[in-house]
């Protein structure tokens, strides 16, 4: 993972994305080591997070994931999730935040020197490629490491580089022995929550 010195870099993520991967990959995301490692190797502007949320439900299990990351140095773009029925009578759910992400990766290009993409969805191809185009480089966050790869291949082709998340495991993986020395805290709404404990659930 290559980061020149004193570059101005945004981290944005498919929050649904990342969560699928690291748990296909066997590890849970550490919130807090991962903003660590990239203020380590560049300038950080932001960390944005994207994720749907069900507002129907009095409480979701990713609520306090949600209010850890406001309050821990992360940019939360959420919006609520919406149940249609499809053509045979089943009921789903929708909450894609692509159009949210592309819209503000564009709008922050011009301050950044580089964008950092935690998805492998390759609907995302033209948006690197539009990025690149302003002279900006891309990395892409995924992996390679399951079977299917949970990276489209004209994503990792279109990015400058291709970070498996597989290999950060080690340095943003949750410590499997902090899960049982948990540590509480309060979150905005008054509920209890384990900081070092949170993981997402999928929408």
């Amino acid at each position: 993972m290559h980061f020149y010195q004193g570059e101005r870099v945004a981290l944005f993520i498919d929050g649904a994305n990342l969560y699928a991967t690291s748990k296909a990959l066997g590890f849970d995301v550490d919130y807090k080591r991962l903003l660590a490692l990239f203020r380590q190797k560049a300038h950080l502007v932001r960390a944005l997070y994207y994720t749907a949320l069900s507002e129907d439900q009095e409480y979701s299990s990713i609520r306090p994931l949600i209010d850890w990351l406001d309050y821990n140095g992360f940019t939360m773009v959420t919006k609520p999730t919406k149940e249609f029925t499809d053509a045979s009578g089943r009921r789903k759910v929708k909450g894609n935040m692509d159009i949210e992400l592309a819209v503000d990766a564009m709008r922050l290009a011009d301050t950044l020197d580089h964008i950092v993409l935690f998805s492998g969805d390759g609907d995302f191809r033209g948006l690197v490629a539009a990025l690149q185009q302003k002279g900006r480089r891309v990395s892409v966050v995924s992996t390679l490491q399951t079977q299917p790869a949970m990276v489209a291949d004209e994503l990792r082709r279109q990015a400058d580089q291709f970070v498996d998340l597989a290999d950060l495991e080690q340095l943003i993986g949750r410590d499997a022995s902090a899960r049982n020395t948990r540590s509480s805290g309060r979150g905005r709404g008054g509920e209890v929550y384990h900081d070092d404990g949170i993981s997402q659930e999928e929408v």
